[in-house]
Protein backbone atom coordinates (compact mmCIF):
# COMPACT_ATOMS: atom_id res chain seq x y z
CA UNK A 1 0.00 0.00 0.00
CA UNK A 2 2.82 2.11 0.92
CA UNK A 3 4.30 1.49 -2.22
CA UNK A 4 1.61 2.13 -4.53
CA UNK A 5 1.10 5.51 -2.85
CA UNK A 6 4.74 6.32 -3.27
CA UNK A 7 4.38 5.34 -7.00
CA UNK A 8 1.36 7.25 -7.32
CA UNK A 9 2.65 10.49 -5.68
CA UNK A 10 5.50 10.48 -8.10
CA UNK A 11 3.49 9.98 -11.04
CA UNK A 12 1.97 13.24 -10.21
CA UNK A 13 5.34 15.19 -9.32
CA UNK A 14 6.29 13.49 -12.68
CA UNK A 15 3.38 15.39 -14.27
CA UNK A 16 3.95 18.51 -12.95
CA UNK A 17 7.14 18.50 -14.14
CA UNK A 18 5.88 18.17 -17.75
CA UNK A 19 6.13 21.53 -19.12
CA UNK A 20 9.81 21.98 -17.31
CA UNK A 21 10.73 18.82 -19.27
CA UNK A 22 9.08 20.52 -22.99
CA UNK A 23 10.36 23.56 -22.08
CA UNK A 24 13.98 21.80 -21.95
CA UNK A 25 13.46 19.90 -25.13
CA UNK A 26 12.32 23.43 -27.52
CA UNK A 27 15.29 25.30 -25.31
CA UNK A 28 13.50 27.61 -23.43
CA UNK A 29 14.68 26.29 -20.42
CA UNK A 30 18.09 28.05 -21.07
CA UNK A 31 16.45 31.31 -20.02
CA UNK A 32 15.53 29.88 -16.62
CA UNK A 33 19.39 28.92 -16.80
CA UNK A 34 20.43 32.32 -17.94
CA UNK A 35 18.07 33.82 -14.57
CA UNK A 36 19.19 30.96 -12.06
CA UNK A 37 22.51 32.74 -10.90
CA UNK A 38 20.47 35.64 -9.52
CA UNK A 39 17.90 33.38 -7.64
CA UNK A 40 21.06 31.59 -6.29
CA UNK A 41 22.71 34.60 -5.10
CA UNK A 42 19.81 35.44 -3.19
CA UNK A 43 19.67 32.08 -2.20
CA UNK A 44 23.30 32.16 -0.58
CA UNK A 45 22.23 34.73 2.12
CA UNK A 46 20.24 33.04 3.56
CA UNK A 47 21.91 29.67 3.55
CA UNK A 48 25.22 31.34 4.85
CA UNK A 49 23.35 32.91 7.86
CA UNK A 50 21.32 29.41 8.87
CA UNK A 51 24.86 27.50 8.41
CA UNK A 52 27.24 30.07 8.92
CA UNK A 53 28.55 27.78 12.67
CA UNK A 54 29.03 25.31 10.70
CA UNK A 55 30.49 26.74 7.44
CA UNK A 56 33.45 28.17 10.56
CA UNK A 57 33.49 25.25 11.51
CA UNK A 58 33.80 23.02 8.36
CA UNK A 59 37.22 25.97 6.79
CA UNK A 60 38.85 26.51 10.88
CA UNK A 61 41.65 24.72 9.62
CA UNK A 62 41.83 26.29 5.90
CA UNK A 63 45.40 28.40 6.79
CA UNK A 64 46.80 24.74 7.10
CA UNK A 65 46.10 24.43 3.48
CA UNK A 66 45.46 27.98 1.63
CA UNK A 67 43.25 27.86 -1.30
CA UNK A 68 40.85 28.32 -3.52
CA UNK A 69 36.92 28.78 -4.43
CA UNK A 70 33.84 30.36 -4.92
CA UNK A 71 31.99 33.49 -4.22
CA UNK A 72 29.69 32.09 -1.45
CA UNK A 73 32.59 31.22 0.88
CA UNK A 74 34.68 33.88 0.88
CA UNK A 75 34.09 35.39 3.73
CA UNK A 76 35.37 32.13 5.37
CA UNK A 77 38.40 32.49 3.61
CA UNK A 78 41.97 33.51 5.65
CA UNK A 79 43.67 36.44 4.75
CA UNK A 80 46.28 36.29 1.51
CA UNK A 81 44.38 34.01 -0.51
CA UNK A 82 45.03 33.85 -3.91
CA UNK A 83 41.20 32.49 -5.45
CA UNK A 84 40.69 30.70 -8.41
CA UNK A 85 36.64 29.64 -9.52
CA UNK A 86 35.53 27.66 -11.93
CA UNK A 87 31.40 27.25 -13.11
CA UNK A 88 30.11 25.62 -16.10
CA UNK A 89 27.43 28.50 -16.12
CA UNK A 90 28.98 31.82 -17.43
CA UNK A 91 25.73 33.67 -15.74
CA UNK A 92 27.54 33.31 -12.61
CA UNK A 93 30.37 35.58 -13.13
CA UNK A 94 28.76 38.68 -12.15
CA UNK A 95 27.56 37.87 -8.80
CA UNK A 96 30.88 36.37 -8.30
CA UNK A 97 32.54 39.84 -8.90
CA UNK A 98 29.99 40.90 -6.39
CA UNK A 99 31.05 38.76 -3.59
CA UNK A 100 34.93 39.41 -5.05
CA UNK A 101 33.55 43.46 -4.13
CA UNK A 102 32.41 42.52 -0.79
CA UNK A 103 35.79 40.48 0.12
CA UNK A 104 38.69 42.54 -0.77
CA UNK A 105 40.86 40.47 1.75
CA UNK A 106 41.55 38.08 -1.45
CA UNK A 107 43.24 38.38 -4.12
CA UNK A 108 41.56 36.51 -7.14
CA UNK A 109 42.69 34.78 -10.09
CA UNK A 110 40.71 33.43 -13.30
CA UNK A 111 36.85 32.79 -13.75
CA UNK A 112 37.05 29.09 -15.99
CA UNK A 113 33.83 28.47 -17.14
CA UNK A 114 34.18 25.09 -17.36
CA UNK A 115 32.25 21.29 -16.21
CA UNK A 116 33.83 20.28 -12.59
CA UNK A 117 34.00 16.99 -15.11
CA UNK A 118 36.71 18.67 -17.02
CA UNK A 119 38.70 21.10 -15.58
CA UNK A 120 41.55 21.46 -18.50
CA UNK A 121 42.17 24.93 -17.95
CA UNK A 122 43.74 23.97 -14.42
CA UNK A 123 46.63 22.59 -14.37
CA UNK A 124 47.76 18.94 -12.32
CA UNK A 125 48.85 19.79 -8.67
CA UNK A 126 48.37 23.61 -9.02
CA UNK A 127 46.31 24.17 -6.27
CA UNK A 128 46.06 23.94 -2.70
CA UNK A 129 42.61 23.85 -1.60
CA UNK A 130 39.60 23.13 -3.91
CA UNK A 131 36.30 23.85 -1.86
CA UNK A 132 33.27 22.70 -3.62
CA UNK A 133 29.61 23.82 -1.50
CA UNK A 134 26.07 22.08 -2.68
CA UNK A 135 27.81 21.07 -5.99
CA UNK A 136 28.64 17.30 -6.49
CA UNK A 137 24.37 17.23 -5.85
CA UNK A 138 23.96 19.12 -9.48
CA UNK A 139 26.97 17.45 -11.66
CA UNK A 140 26.79 15.54 -14.43
CA UNK A 141 29.54 12.70 -12.72
CA UNK A 142 29.97 13.18 -9.07
CA UNK A 143 33.55 10.29 -9.52
CA UNK A 144 34.65 11.89 -12.92
CA UNK A 145 34.00 15.40 -10.84
CA UNK A 146 36.43 13.87 -7.87
CA UNK A 147 38.91 12.62 -9.79
CA UNK A 148 39.35 16.18 -11.78
CA UNK A 149 39.56 17.59 -8.01
CA UNK A 150 42.62 14.92 -6.85
CA UNK A 151 44.27 15.52 -10.13
CA UNK A 152 44.74 19.46 -9.73
CA UNK A 153 45.28 19.36 -6.17
CA UNK A 154 49.14 19.40 -5.27
CA UNK A 155 50.09 16.09 -2.54
CA UNK A 156 49.19 17.29 0.87
CA UNK A 157 46.62 19.41 -0.62
CA UNK A 158 42.90 19.36 0.80
CA UNK A 159 39.19 18.85 -0.67
CA UNK A 160 36.46 20.73 1.38
CA UNK A 161 32.95 20.01 0.96
CA UNK A 162 29.31 20.77 2.33
CA UNK A 163 26.62 18.90 0.40
CA UNK A 164 22.89 17.95 0.96
CA UNK A 165 22.43 14.20 0.64
CA UNK A 166 19.67 11.33 0.58
CA UNK A 167 18.21 10.72 3.99
CA UNK A 168 18.04 7.36 6.08
CA UNK A 169 15.48 5.03 4.29
CA UNK A 170 13.27 4.23 7.08
CA UNK A 171 12.49 8.34 7.21
CA UNK A 172 9.73 10.59 5.57
CA UNK A 173 12.25 13.00 3.98
CA UNK A 174 13.67 9.93 2.26
CA UNK A 175 9.90 9.43 0.55
CA UNK A 176 9.84 12.72 -0.10
CA UNK A 177 12.93 13.25 -1.51
CA UNK A 178 12.51 10.37 -3.69
CA UNK A 179 8.71 11.90 -4.99
CA UNK A 180 10.00 15.48 -5.03
CA UNK A 181 13.22 14.59 -6.78
CA UNK A 182 11.79 15.24 -10.59
CA UNK A 183 9.75 18.57 -10.24
CA UNK A 184 12.98 19.89 -8.13
CA UNK A 185 15.56 18.91 -10.82
CA UNK A 186 14.47 21.18 -13.11
CA UNK A 187 13.58 24.32 -10.44
CA UNK A 188 17.01 23.79 -9.16
CA UNK A 189 18.86 23.58 -12.67
CA UNK A 190 20.08 20.03 -12.07
CA UNK A 191 20.02 19.53 -8.59
CA UNK A 192 19.10 15.61 -7.59
CA UNK A 193 17.70 15.35 -3.75
CA UNK A 194 18.98 11.41 -3.61
CA UNK A 195 22.88 11.41 -3.89
CA UNK A 196 24.48 9.23 -1.44
CA UNK A 197 27.27 11.44 -1.84
CA UNK A 198 29.51 10.17 0.83
CA UNK A 199 29.76 6.52 -0.57
CA UNK A 200 31.50 8.65 -3.66
CA UNK A 201 34.20 10.23 -1.88
CA UNK A 202 34.77 6.77 0.37
CA UNK A 203 35.94 5.27 -3.06
CA UNK A 204 37.24 8.71 -4.52
CA UNK A 205 41.16 7.43 -3.76
CA UNK A 206 42.30 10.29 -1.55
CA UNK A 207 44.51 9.41 1.43
CA UNK A 208 42.24 11.01 4.08
CA UNK A 209 38.93 11.63 4.25
CA UNK A 210 37.58 13.62 7.26
CA UNK A 211 33.62 13.16 7.28
CA UNK A 212 30.39 14.15 9.17
CA UNK A 213 26.81 13.72 8.71
CA UNK A 214 24.51 16.19 10.15
CA UNK A 215 21.01 18.02 9.97
CA UNK A 216 21.33 21.48 8.58
CA UNK A 217 19.08 23.68 10.89
CA UNK A 218 15.89 25.88 9.47
CA UNK A 219 16.29 24.94 5.55
CA UNK A 220 13.70 23.16 3.29
CA UNK A 221 13.00 19.66 4.74
CA UNK A 222 14.20 17.99 1.87
CA UNK A 223 17.55 19.26 1.59
CA UNK A 224 17.88 18.95 5.30
CA UNK A 225 20.73 15.59 5.47
CA UNK A 226 23.80 17.08 4.91
CA UNK A 227 27.61 16.02 4.98
CA UNK A 228 30.81 18.12 5.58
CA UNK A 229 34.04 17.48 6.23
CA UNK A 230 37.63 17.47 4.31
CA UNK A 231 39.80 15.07 2.18
CA UNK A 232 43.43 15.36 1.46
CA UNK A 233 45.27 13.95 -1.52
Amino acid sequence: MCLSLKIIKKLCCSALTLPLYLTDLTGLYAVYKRAFPRLAYNVTFSYNEKMHEMKRDLFRNLPKFIGCGSGANFQFYPQGCTVVCTDPNPHFEVYLRMNMDANNHLTYGQFVVASGEDLKDVEDGSVDVVVCTLVLCSVGNVQQVLQEVRRILRTGGAFYFLEHVISDPSSWTYFFQNVLEPLWYYISAGCMLTRATWKELEAAGFSQLHLKHMEAPDVTPVIRPHIMGYCIK
